[in-house]
């Protein structure tokens, strides 16, 4: 590991150096090159700077200890700089895991009302509601593929596409069913009720990781359709892709422009081909598809939003890091949800990694 490690520093050393140089400095594409592979070793080659001063601190430490007059204040340092070393050997292996290939990849996001009727379709209104705000945080560009809406403003579907650095990285924890216990807008009697709606998460792909044969599609045109029927516009923009070989239809009728609703039919429909094509290489990958898309069914959650009790309990945690509170999670307040998963599933790395 330290071999690497040291490898990862000079690398990194020697590409701060390049960028200093002249011909490099006057070259944008060779200078934005040598950034970007910087700023993918950065992390690595710093917590390593700093686990070796750490060893150094500890070695300093030891030496201290000898001097009967420097003992106490040196067992203070030996003691900081071992709980130091500790740290950032947990934090280098961390870093060391395998990266996510898709991490830098945006995102494709289908939400739809479950069980639960129309309060089903609220809660979905509610779920895009909180990932669109979320995504305006984080100055990420969320785009409408695809909406089936009802009177009442809920969603029967929505598929729509988040864009911005750490998209996936991020969002590929919400996949799967959201229940919600709380009084529908719909319940004159004041009595709760459990709803759910199911949340599917794919990374985008693009034409040089999936390519489609022409001839397995059927691309049909239509009218855009509003809540109830409604036509948005006159014209036939909307459309329909169905993949002749697998039966899989896409649609997208949010642009005006035929051709931008035919791109963005072409980018969801790959993803979902793609995601299909590696669930037969991989079980694993093949169940948690199952367990994103699922039935909507009440029993089929990753997360509980209790309304009564003010709290969203993510199901995947544990102990009192499981539950958040709802006003902040609603208004796309996610970080903390988030973050405590991404350590969960780093942790989980770990120990499969020390297992193996």
């Amino acid at each position: 590991m330290f071999d690497r490690l040291r490898r990862v520093k000079n690398q990194y050393e020697e590409l701060l150096r390049r960028m200093e140089e002249p011909e490099t400095y006057s070259d944008p594409s060779l200078y934005a090159r040598c950034d970007r592979e910087a700023r993918e070793l950065r992390a690595l080659a710093e917590a390593y700077a700093a686990y070796e001063k750490a060893e150094a601190d500890l070695e300093g430490a030891k030496e201290l200890m000898n001097d009967p007059e420097m003992r106490e204040l040196a067992q203070e340092e030996f003691q900081s700089a071992k709980e130091e070393l500790s740290r950032l050997e947990r934090e280098i292996r961390i870093l060391l895991l395998p990266k996510d290939p898709n991490d830098s990849k945006n995102v494709i996001m289908e939400i739809r009302g479950g069980v639960g009727g129309e309060e089903g379709m609220l809660f979905a209104a509610d779920l895009y509601r909180m990932y669109s705000m979320y995504a305006e945080s984080k100055g990420w560009r969320v785009e409408i593929a695809n909406i089936s809406e009802t009177e009442l403003g809920g969603i029967k579907e929505i598929s729509f596409v988040v864009e911005g650095e750490g998209a996936w990285s991020r969002l590929k924890f919400e996949a799967g069913g959201h229940r919600v216990q709380r009084v529908p807008v719909t319940e004159s009697g004041g009595r709760i009720h459990t709803s759910a709606a199911t949340v599917a998460v794919l990374p985008e792909i693009g034409e040089v990781d999936f390519k489609l044969d022409p001839n397995d599609l059927k691309i049909d045109t239509y009218r855009s359709s509003g809540a109830g029927g409604q036509h948005v516009n006159k014209t036939e923009s909307a459309i329909r892709i169905t993949h002749l070989p697998t039966g899989l239809v896409v649609e997208c009728q949010d642009e005006r422009s035929q051709y931008k609703n035919k791109d963005r039919a072409m980018q969801i429909l790959r993803a979902k081909l793609y995601e299909q094509e590696q669930a037969k290489q991989n079980a694993a990958v093949a169940a948690e598809r199952k367990s994103q898309i699922g039935s909507g069914d009440r029993s089929e959650r990753i997360r509980t939003y209790n309304y009564p009790q003010n709290r969203v309990t993510d199901h995947r945690l544990s102990g009192d890091g499981r539950s958040f509170n709802i006003e902040r999670i609603m208004n796309g307040d996610l970080d903390a949800l988030i973050d405590a998963l991404v350590t969960a599933d780093q942790a989980a790395k770990l120990a499969a990694q020390t297992e193996s």
